[in-house]
């Protein structure tokens, strides 16, 4: 893992798939620990954090994080989510930030030395391309130890540094998982309800 003090950094989390990773790994983030564990390896200039948001219920399991990323040192985007039904009449919920995230990348790249992508998406490999071209390192965060894996191989293999999520999680993990009491029925308590299985091809 190769970071430099000197480096003005920047971090892209697409919440959906830093939330489906984790899960898959067994722990919560702190992203109190996950902001303090960039600032001491790197010059952090901006933090990102993608998320979309189901606007039809009237409170949102989404909110309370949300609130305190906006006030704690994150920049938030956020978007309306889509509800719909698949073709087997489940409520499904769709709200993709790949747009949202590649333009503020693009944007902040000749600010940048390094972009720190927390994703597997395989749709970022061109745009990890792109920034690479305009003389900025990047750096992808997520996970091969997942079954199945939560990265795909062709935007790992454009980084030009992958870190597994796996590895560097005990920095910024709030608990354990399997540790944590089960909610009442009924109450959602994820920190990204709507994340989906991520797009690897």
């Amino acid at each position: 893992m190769h970071f430099l003090t000197t480096e003005r950094s920047a971090l892209f989390i697409d919440g959906a798939n830093l939330y489906s990773a984790s899960r898959n790994l067994g722990f919560d983030v702190d992203y109190r620990n996950l902001l303090d564990f960039f600032r001491k390896r790197t010059h952090l200039i901006r933090a990102y954090y993608y998320s979309a948001m189901l606007e039809t219920e009237e409170y949102s399991p989404l909110k309370p994080l949300t609130d305190w990323l906006a006030y704690n040192g994150y920049t938030l985007v956020t978007k309306p989510a889509k509800e719909y039904t698949d073709s087997a009449g489940r409520r499904r919920i769709k709200g993709n930030m790949d747009i949202e995230l590649a333009i503020d990348m693009l944007e902040l790249a000749p600010k940048l030395d390094h972009a720190i992508l927390f994703s597997g998406d395989s749709d970022f490999r061109r745009l990890v391309e792109a920034v690479q071209r305009k003389g900025v390192r990047v750096s992808v965060i997520s996970s091969i130890k997942t079954t199945p894996p939560m990265v795909a191989d062709e935007l790992r293999r454009q980084a030009d540094q992958f870190i597994e999520l796996g590895d560097i999680a005990p920095e910024f993990t709030r608990r354990q998982m399997e540790q944590k009491p089960r909610p009442p029925a009924g109450r959602q308590t994820s920190a990204e309800p709507y994340a989906e299985t991520p797009d690897l091809g």
